[in-house]
């Protein structure tokens, strides 16, 4: 495995430069392996590559680029970016959350069902007259007492 070196870009364009440094990597036929824009990590790239002169190769005079980090990255630093975690994974029934997507969006809920295979997530409305419930997708809500 390749190690991976830090390169610092223009926060919010993280995803439009590592676009634009994988075409320059094709044109030019330099071999690097991957290039990694994680959402958790604003301002930063990471690119898997044998050696950081090919790295600023194909960096060299992008747009929204500023630099690298010096030294090497850690695989291990890295993997935690790249195993998906459930949006179900810290929440029980009981829970009261709050919906952050969809018609329902800022309404508070208390958990009644979690359906781990669906990431799906039945709730009681709290600002309801009168019970209702509604299944959500777990990316629609955010835990906010347990």
């Amino acid at each position: 495995m390749a190690p991976y070196f830090a390169v610092r870009i223009t926060a919010g364009q993280e995803k439009s430069t590592a676009l634009l440094i994988h075409t320059r990597c094709i044109s030019r036929s330099l071999p690097i392996k991957a290039i990694i824009a994680p959402d958790e990590v604003k301002g930063f790239i990471f690119i898997e590559s044998p050696s950081l002169h090919l790295v600023e190769r194909a960096i060299a005079g992008m747009k929204h680029v500023k630099g690298w980090v010096p030294g090497k990255v850690a695989s291990s630093e890295i993997e935690s970016f790249l195993i998906p975690r459930s949006p179900l994974e810290d929440l029980n029934v009981g829970d009261v959350v709050e919906i952050i997507s969809g018609p329902f969006r800022g309404m508070k809920g208390k958990v009644t069902r979690i359906d781990h295979t669906k990431e799906e997530v039945t709730l009681e409305l709290l600002e309801a007259a009168y019970t209702l419930p509604i299944t959500v997708h777990g990316d629609s809500i955010k835990k906010v007492t347990g």
